[in-house]
């Protein structure tokens, strides 16, 4: 009888065991990127190795766990780093690019601490082919926006006849002037019907300071048409001490050459509303060749036309582009391989 009981309780434990682990999971993954890059600003050309060019490199852990009745507890933790050296994108940060907690469920998922805004992981995609990455995209080389942001809390809505939403806000904290209430508001709303696609984002950040605030505005659609997809987008910035007012107009297409190859051309106009004339426009290309579900091989390359004391530069993905003497032009190509894992 003895024995019949510890079999039993060993039985039971076994079946405890395998039921937390299929109600709960945990991810590693990540991204490398790294490339070879060349760009002139007009002080010279610069050849570099560089990591980011198309995406960020960086590794994570995420998770989820069943607690019943449908609802879900997730985490997210995630680095930058450089895949060039190894150097963390922010040494003083374990976790610089996102690490939050948070519920889903039919009612959709509400997140809370360092996040990526809606606009960043919402929105871009909607606004061009790369989804504003790499140095062909206008709106990455010409807007102002806030990629992430400490101390959020966030909702997303589901899904509703092709209809979702997603809403952000963020403490302030010691960094910050003054140190409590809401430094960060973002919201971020998209339709979808067949090809048709279009969405809409309002954001407003507060400087560290606490004395201006930048107020952005993006909108973009696209269609799809067999193996093509073509976009029209509007970006619009304006801090309040006046020292940015600018629009940004983009038009772009990607054409799908079977299922290895993509690629996208763009075009982007920069209007500064300051009054000083300071307009700016480029054009740009990413080509992407798939050599297996993980891996890419990738080439963009960029040119901007400065007018005036305007100084845009050709920045990667996660990296800024060379510095550029005020109404130069600027011009660069890059060539990398990413790999996810």
């Amino acid at each position: 009888m003895k024995r019949m009981l510890v079999v039993a309780s060993g039985v039971a434990s076994a079946c405890l065991i395998q039921t937390a682990q299929a109600q709960s999971s945990v991810t590693l993954y990540g991204v490398i990127d790294n490339g070879i890059e060349y760009q002139n600003g007009g002080a010279g050309k610069v050849v570099r190795a560089t990591s980011g060019g198309l995406f960020a490199s960086r590794y994570g852990f995420k998770g989820t766990e069943d607690i019943g009745g449908g609802v879900h507890v997730n985490f997210q933790l995630e680095q930058g780093f450089s895949a060039m050296t190894g150097a963390a994108a922010n040494s003083a940060a374990a976790f610089n690019r996102q690490a939050w907690v948070g519920l889903s469920g039919s009612f959709g998922e509400v997140r809370f601490g360092l996040q990526n805004t809606p606009q960043y992981i919402f929105l871009n995609r909607e606004l061009d082919p790369v989804a504003v990455m790499s140095m062909g995209s206008p709106m990455l080389n010409f807007n102002s926006l806030t990629i992430r942001v400490n101390n959020a809390i966030s909702y997303f809505t589901p899904t509703v006849y092709g209809l979702t939403a997603q809403f952000m806000v963020a403490m302030r904290d010691s960094t910050t002037k003054p140190s409590n209430g809401l430094q960060f508001y973002n919201a971020a709303v998209r339709y979808e019907n067949g090809p048709f696609r279009v969405a809409a984002g309002y954001e407003e950040a507060d400087n560290a300071a606490g004395t201006s605030t930048l107020k952005v505005f993006n909108a973009g659609a696209s269609v799809g048409a067999g193996p093509a997809r073509f976009y029209l987008a509007y970006h619009t910035e304006h801090q309040t001490d006046n020292s940015i007012k600018r629009d940004v107009y983009e038009a772009s297409g990607s054409w799908s050459f079977g299922p290895a190859d993509q690629l996208a051309l763009m075009y982007g106009y920069e209007h500064d509303r300051t009054g000083n004339g300071n307009n700016a426009q480029q054009i740009g290309m990413t080509y992407e060749h798939y050599l297996s579900k993980r891996t890419t091989l990738y080439a963009s390359a960029g040119f901007i036309e400065n007018r005036n004391k305007a100084a845009f530069t050709l920045n990667g993905t996660s990296y800024a582009g060379v510095t550029v003497a005020p109404g130069s032009n600027t011009r660069g190509v890059i060539v990398g391989m990413v790999h996810t894992f």
